[in-house]
């Protein structure tokens, strides 16, 4: 049996769930509208975005992704719309639209009086020798591994490009507890943000620019990687190629629109490679150059999750419009007037120029450019804001309860501090998406600086770290003055007490190595393992051995024996002359059991000959 909607939307995405909303709450019955969506939980991407969004508190600026995700699907439900999940549209027909369940698995047909196609992007791939090896991933697939499933694919990474999601992802792995070995750029810039950029490197993870990819090594799996210099034409540069020992490689090297299911609309499609490839052709109203098909989100372009959320309202309130006939047009506009303040800064260049070949104009410019360099009247603790590029993101501004921070006229402004307003009180470093705020106040002989903190484990307090520069290198050690924790955004600051004169340098931390002293190598007991045990009060060497089975292994106590005792004397006082050593048991070197059977089996022998001689 056929089935009819109202509205049909394709994608559970950002733009697909703000559309839905639009159009359901001026319906008013949101049983006229259907998602329908492949994945196995609504938000399209944003489940496995575990990092906090920019923009403005309107589109949850400061919230992360996943929990964004369940804002707008509780709110989609809450409106009484159905969202098909692990259903496939798999044909758009004239006459029908056919749709594959695949939790039940059977076909559904249904009819709409609009289509709303949100089908997002796919992740475009690399060519290079061994491109194929198991290990080889897409950025999406690692995050979806990794933060939707909790399985971590690797332990040791190689990113390939430097844009956006390539240093989130990077930044993410070492949360997770992995290990990023380098990240490869074959442009001569990095293509993200500069505030993801330089949260990657003071971890320690270098980005090499103009370098690429040229082979993956390993027969069965990836364990190993070749990255070379590139030229001007981007080709490798022989003889300065570098191997990185790897057990993943992860291909963040852009996004393309998924245009198939709008294409058998007959909606009309365009290349345009500053918008990410084929793009269908739309107007400002998101309607394509079907009267009932429109789009929103990656389909219609590659750009950020707020800009889809955006589109979506759009595309929505102007379907609603027609299928109500109500006047929308002060919300469509309102949105419409969003789109421009976010498309005004320097990394809507490319947007704005592909929009250019469709017809639509986006102005430019009109934010701050300057970057403050007032730091602030030392020994007042203060916030210093490392935010160098005018980017769509307000949270820092919105957040501080003194009004001291402003980013300008418009969103894209590079944020200034008001220093005789700051009270240091450390919420825009809370809030920041970019982690680019930091707390300093300089002292008598040492420095305070607060570092905006996001991993495990929490250190604690007066715990001795190595302090980190801006690319990562250690430049001298510092103690953990205080923790302040934020449960809510999970963003804390630790306080840390510097050498005065490094305030200004340093900007991350990380526990000192403690190298370990083995003892007893044969069953892997070290200094502190023993040092434990006596402390307990274990002083007889016979004790310790049955404790930690010292002197037990292959060498029979011949490496650990006399370290023991020097251990024990220098932690009791006693002279070792005085310990008393246990027994020297036998066998002096293991022996396998199936040397003891043969001797057995030649001694039958052996008998068996005998008897048969004195018969």
């Amino acid at each position: 049996m056929v089935k009819h909607v109202k509205a049909l939307i394709v994608g559970s995405g950002p733009a697909g769930l703000t559309g839905a909303i639009a159009i359901a709450e001026t319906l008013g019955d949101g049983k006229e509208v259907l998602i329908v969506d492949e994945g196995l939980e609504p938000g399209g991407q944003l489940p496995k975005q575990t990092h906090k969004f920019f923009g403005h508190e309107g589109f949850y600026a400061s919230t992360r992704g996943f929990e964004i995700g369940k804002i707008l699907t509780n709110k989609v439900r809450s409106l009484g719309v159905e969202i098909m999940q692990q259903t496939t549209v798999t044909g758009i027909y004239e006459d029908v639209i056919v749709l594959y369940d695949r939790l039940n698995n059977i076909i559904h047909e249904y009819t709409a009086d609009y289509l709303l196609v949100a089908t997002g992007a796919t992740e475009k791939f690399l060519m290079f020798k061994n491109n194929m090896l198991p290990g080889v991933y897409g950025a999406g697939a690692v995050q979806t591994l990794m933060n939707q499933y909790r399985v971590l694919p690797g332990q040791s990474f190689l990113i390939v490009g430097a844009g956006n999601i390539g240093l989130i992802v990077a930044y993410q792995l070492v949360q997770a507890g992995a290990t990023v070995k380098a990240i490869v750029e074959a442009s001569s810039r990095v293509g993200g943000y500069a505030v993801h950029a330089n949260k990657v490197k003071r971890l320690g993870i270098p980005i090499l620019l103009r370098h690429t990819i040229i082979e993956a090594l390993g027969d069965d799996k990836v364990r190993g990687a070749v990255v070379a210099q590139v030229d001007e034409k981007f080709k490798p540069i022989p003889g300065t190629e570098k191997e990185y020992v790897v057990d993943a490689i992860c291909l963040a090297v852009g996004l393309q629109p998924n245009v198939e299911l709008v294409a058998q609309t007959g909606a009309k499609l365009s290349y345009i490679s500053e918008l990410g490839g084929y793009v269908p052709v739309r107007d400002e109203d998101m309607k394509t150059t079907m009267d009932n098909v429109y789009v929103a989100g990656d389909l219609s372009g590659i750009e950020e999750a707020t800009t889809a959320m955006i589109e979506g309202y759009i595309a929505g309130y102007n379907i609603a419009q027609k299928l109500t006939n109500k006047d929308l047009s002060e919300k469509i506009n309102h949105f419409r007037e969003e789109l421009v303040e976010f498309r005004r800064g320097p990394f809507s260049n490319k947007v704005r120029d592909g929009l250019k070949k469709m017809g639509i104009v986006f102005p430019a410019g009109g934010y701050r450019e300057e970057i403050q360099k007032d730091i602030g009247p030392a020994g007042k603790l203060r916030a210093i804001i490392e935010c160098p590029e005018a980017i769509p993101c307000n949270p820092c501004e919105t957040s501080c309860p003194t009004g001291a921070i402003n980013v300008g006229e418009n969103i894209n402004g590079i944020p200034q501090i008001d220093y005789d307003k700051c009270i240091g009180c450390g919420i825009c470093v809370m809030k920041c998406p970019g982690l680019a705020i930091f707390l300093i106040q300089e002292k008598e002989n040492s420095s305070i600086i607060g570092i905006p903190y996001e991993l495990l484990p929490m250190p604690e307090k007066n715990q001795v770290v190595d302090l980190l520069d801006k690319e990562g290198r250690v430049v001298s050690q510092g103690r953990v003055q205080n923790v302040t924790v934020n449960n809510k955004g999970k963003t804390h600051i630790v306080f840390l007490e510097v050498p005065k004169g490094l305030e200004n340098a340093v900007r991350s931390f990380r526990f000192v190595k403690e190298s370990e002293e083995f003892v007893c190598r044969c069953e892997e007991i070290t200094r502190k393992d023993i040092e434990r045990v006596i402390d307990m009060g274990v002083t007889d060497y016979e004790e310790l051995r049955r404790v930690l089975r010292i002197g037990m292994g292959p060498c029979g106590g011949k490496t650990c024996r006399t370290l023991t005792l020097q251990i024990l004397s220098q932690k009791t006082g006693m002279n070792i002359s005085d310990i008393q050593l246990s027994a020297y048991r036998p066998p002096t070197m293991p022996i396998p059991f199936e040397a003891i059977a043969n001797a057995v089996n030649n001694s039958r022998d052996d008998l068996s000959s005998e008897v048969g001689k004195n018969e």
